[in-house]
């Protein structure tokens, strides 16, 4: 019998299975698209759960116990061949000694990932490029890319693109929930600093542009994000954003910024968490904000980290009833394909760092989106533009040549 998210899917009744030895025609063709094409995943915070004492990326874990939503083993058990893990550091202090505790802290998780891949070389490796991806997908073993979410950890010194680059970073997102040197995020409570890019971001800009590290626009503020675009000399991406036009946030994308992002060439990743899918109400979105914001400007500790893991886990139970599911993401998707056409979307799923929706709780679990957009006839080419080709062509074009 079908695990019950299928019946669901597939709208069937989940108390009739099929006849025996007929397995429905829709499962069927998803799992054999799901299979052929790369799936790639365009920001997983892996090394949120991977600096946690005794956590093993190469181990299997369980959701419901730990909270991990990602491994190797469920990577693999899911049919996802890459995910971007992301360099995360939580916007502290502007200052000297708060832009060195970033750098140690990026620096530090950039070698736990290092770590990790030589221990379980036979599980996953490194990719730096498309080819990459395509090449370890082949060998059956999971393509790991980098990418840094928060451009805090480069402070105000410039050099630092070049030292993260050779570590395997090849996207930075910017901001994160508070403006750092490089310009204004969307949802920095004391507001915008600078009208846009500051006069170093404006330098970060064309480096990483030469160096080829994809801008990421997700988390900026909107002038934030038109001042990179017309800036940069390559596409641009949004790692795992979505369409404020079905639900209004500030960190999602206006349909005008989805079409200046495709008119660019570049692609939007849709993310998991629940907030960016559909409106919460105002007390649970007030409730996940302060939460987000309680991390601001401050140096986290692993008690403050504690104690914020508690009062999410207490704030999602209370609001369940609210929480996203498959549809919502698949419904973003369709809005993306609509107003800007197929080749500008992709997966961005925010998995360990709060994605996560009805149908779809953790990596192993990727193929019931594979399903959805079967069911809505999409096709095996268009699958595989959304599972990671849009991306992976985006990647390829992020170097500009002097």
């Amino acid at each position: 019998m079908l695990p019950y998210i299928f019946y669901v899917l597939l709208g069937l009744n989940a108390n009739v299975a099929p006849s025996p030895g007929k397995e429905d025609p829709v499962l069927a063709k998803a799992r054999k698209i799901h299979q052929r094409v790369l799936t790639l995943d365009t920001h997983a915070d892996a090394p949120i759960m991977m600096q946690k004492a005794g956590f093993d990326v190469g181990t299997a874990h369980d959701t419901k116990r730990d909270a991990s939503q990602i491994d190797f083993p469920r990577m693999k058990q899911g049919g996802m061949d890459a995910m971007f893990f992301a360099v995360y550091t939580s916007q502290g202090p502007r200052t000297d000694s708060g832009h060195a505790d970033a750098k140690r802290n990026a620096l530090n998780q950039f070698s736990l990932i290092h770590q990790a891949l030589k221990k379980h070389a036979d599980k996953a490796e490194l990719a730096t490029s498309p080819a990459d991806a395509y090449r370890i997908q082949k060998r059956n073993k999971r393509a790991v890319f980098i990418g840094m979410e928060n451009g805090y950890p480069i402070g105000n010194d410039l050099s630092l693109l070049k030292t993260y680059y050779d570590l395997g970073c090849r996207y930075i997102t910017l901001t994160h929930f508070a403006n750092n040197l490089i310009g204004d995020s969307s949802t920095d409570p004391d507001g915008p600093m600078y009208g846009g890019l500051s006069d170093f971001g404006k330098k970060v800009v064309p480096e990483m542009n030469r160096l080829g590290i994809l801008i990421d626009v997700s988390h900026v503020a909107d002038s934030t994000f038109y001042d990179a675009l017309a800036l940069s000399k390559a596409p641009v991406i949004a790692s795992h954003s979505n369409c404020r036009a079905i639900c209004d946030f500030p960190r999602n994308m206006t349909d005008d910024m989805i079409k200046a992002i495709a008119a660019k060439g570049g692609v939007v990743q849709v993310n998991f968490v629940s907030d960016y899918l559909k409106k919460p109400s105002d007390a649970h979105r007030a409730a996940k904000t302060k939460i987000r914001m309680s991390r601001v400007g401050k140096v986290p500790s692993a008690d403050m980290e504690a104690r914020i893991t508690a009062l999410s886990d207490s704030v999602s139970k209370v609001y369940a009833s609210e929480r996203a599911s498959l549809s919502d993401i698949v419904d973003h998707i369709d809005h993306i394909v609509k107003i800007a056409g197929i080749d500008h979307v992709g997966i961005g799923s925010d998995f360990d760092g709060g994605g996560g929706v009805n149908g779809l709780e953790d990596v192993s679990e990727i193929e019931n989106l594979t399903v959805e957009l079967v069911r809505r006839k999409y096709s095996e080419a268009d699958i595989a533009k959304i599972w990671g080709g849009n991306l992976l062509r985006v990647l390829g074009q992020a170097k500009v040549p002097n």
